[in-house]
């Protein structure tokens, strides 16, 4: 599988849970306690230890990120970030707060000395976040992340099928 992109952002279709990468970060829900869809596949990879320290954590708003250890996952580190609702919330809010996931996620991950972070599709899954819209603020926040900090020096977006690698695709070659 060859990426995607370009510079310190690329683009690939993959397993989140199988990447080589410093950090992951999961698209979970308030609880932390796993879920459905991308959240419930890195919980089952991760082992129960990843839901007892989630336990300890005590849950996680809208648009904010905690971190965990990796357990039994290739990455060190999980990044969990809830992502909003699409019928929660009006457009512009759905959107700072979709944006707020990439960032403080990697605020985090900077500041945990992650080199190497991959991204899912924050709320496209059962959220109802459009996926076109969700891939533009995506490669957006990252992009503006990147433009002020040194680390991570490489971000991924996980793509589970080929229609989200297009549209990830398209958003990258859309900055130039």
């Amino acid at each position: 599988m060859v990426p995607e992109g370009a510079g310190r952002m690329v683009a690939l279709q993959a397993d989140i849970t199988r990447l080589d990468v410093d950090a992951i970060v999961n698209a979970a829900n308030s609880s932390l306690l796993g879920g459905g869809g991308v959240d419930g596949a890195i919980h089952r990879a991760a082992g129960p230890e990843l839901l007892e320290e989630c336990r300890r954590l005590g849950g996680c708003p809208t648009g904010e990120a905690r971190a965990t250890g990796g357990h039994r996952l290739p990455a060190r580190w999980v990044i969990h970030t809830v992502g909003p609702v699409w019928h929660a919330h009006q457009p512009p809010e759905a959107d700072r707060l979709l944006a707020a996931c990439y960032a403080n996620s990697l605020t985090l991950a900077s500041e945990l000395g992650a080199q190497t972070v991959a991204f899912p599709a924050i709320s496209t899954g059962i959220f109802g976040f459009p996926a076109p819209r969700a891939t533009g603020i995506a490669v957006e926040a990252v992009r503006r992340h990147l433009e002020r900090a040194d680390v991570p020096r490489q971000v991924t977006f996980a793509c589970f099928d080929a229609t989200m690698l297009g549209l990830y695709t398209e958003a990258l070659r859309a900055l130039g």
